[in-house]
């Protein structure tokens, strides 16, 4: 099955939307919002290795971590490559460095990339699972911005 150029150039900005919403749900600790993308039945692996499935636990999770250890940390996330398995899923690199509350960098020791799977039901692309992984500021290999 083919995927026209223009119905790619399309999902690509559905997706960097969807990525702005957990970002901007993520910083102004709005667990519904950094969640609202993800699929009944999608998943997440943090970076602590704990696996949460479902979106109600997705929920309850990004409440409990919005509102606690994570309630003075901010970032600014980067989308890099995304590469179309079919014209219905996708895979998501995400980048992500740490902010001031106004977005400005701030010197940390780390770093996170996320992989993200994304399923398009009923002509909606959402998140069916998300990998964090923290990584050294200055990883080996550089991202390469998606085209």
């Amino acid at each position: 099955m083919t995927h026209p150029k223009d119905a790619e150039d399309a999902d690509v900005d559905e997706i960097r939307r969807i990525v702005a919403d957990i970002e901007t749900g993520f910083n102004t600790k709005d667990a519904e919002l950094a969640v609202r993308h993800f699929a009944e039945d999608g998943w997440s692996v943090g970076v602590t290795g704990v696996r949460v499935a479902g979106r109600e636990a997705l929920l309850d999770a990004h409440r409990a971590g919005l509102g606690g250890p994570l309630r003075d940390q901010y970032a600014r996330y980067r989308v890099g490559e995304i590469a179309f398995l079919r014209p219905d899923v996708a895979i998501v690199q995400k980048y992500a460095v740490g902010s001031d509350p106004r977005g400005r960098p701030i010197e940390l020791d780390h770093t996170m990339i996320a992989l993200y799977v994304l399923v398009k039901n009923g002509g909606r692309w959402q998140v069916a699972a998300r990998q964090n992984t923290m990584a050294p500021v200055n990883p080996v290999a550089s991202p390469r911005p998606a085209g």
